[in-house]
């Protein structure tokens, strides 16, 4: 069991995971599941792969219009569910 979506912590892209544009948005593949994810809006792909930029998700959203904000953390959680985009490393792990 993953541990649930925090918008107050980093998440980032999951690097068994491949993201192709497509009109709409984007497909999510993962390589570990097999899985296949819809990002449905090219605003959630541009976030998706923009969230390692960020300390938090939180900060990732806060340029978005207030009226989409809920829209794309939820997104972003079922996101987390499915194991697209996953917690970032502490940073002074990857020292």
């Amino acid at each position: 069991m993953t541990a649930p979506f925090q918008p107050g912590l980093g998440y980032r892209l999951n690097p068994d995971v491949a993201l192709r544009a497509e009109p709409f948005g984007a497909l999510a593949y993962h390589f570990g599941t097999r899985r296949l994810s819809f990002l449905k809006a090219p605003e959630l792909v541009e976030l998706v792969r923009g969230l390692g930029c960020h300390r938090c998700v939180s900060d990732a959203v806060a340029a978005l219009p207030d009226g989409r904000r809920g829209i794309y953390l939820r997104a972003l959680a079922a996101l987390a569910a499915a194991d697209v985009i996953v917690p970032q490393r502490d940073r002074s792990e990857s020292t």
